[in-house]
């Protein structure tokens, strides 16, 4: 995702502030801990994809999702199952 409003895959997320570089993808990031967090879901190791940050791809970093226990992971797909209308 780019940043910006994108509202045929369902995306309604504002665009990064101006002077924001194009690949800072640190505001998606914190959307994605705020929208889990409002379920009851940590992701303790959601961050930036290091690797994919160092810009070893030509584009934006990767949103590293991370390990999680077993509840979570539950939870987790408890909350998508819901929102998918099941």
């Amino acid at each position: 995702m780019d940043g910006t409003l994108n509202e045929t895959a369902g995306d309604t997320h504002a665009a990064p502030p101006p002077g924001t570089p194009p690949h800072d993808i640190r505001a998606d990031i914190g959307t994605l801990r705020a929208a889990l967090a409002a379920h009851g879901i940590t992701l303790p190791s959601l961050g930036v994809d290091p690797l994919t940050l160092a810009g070893r791809t030509a584009g934006p970093p990767l949103v590293a999702l991370g390990n999680c226990n077993v509840a979570t992971a539950r939870r987790l797909a408890e909350v998508l199952h819901a929102a998918a209308g099941g």
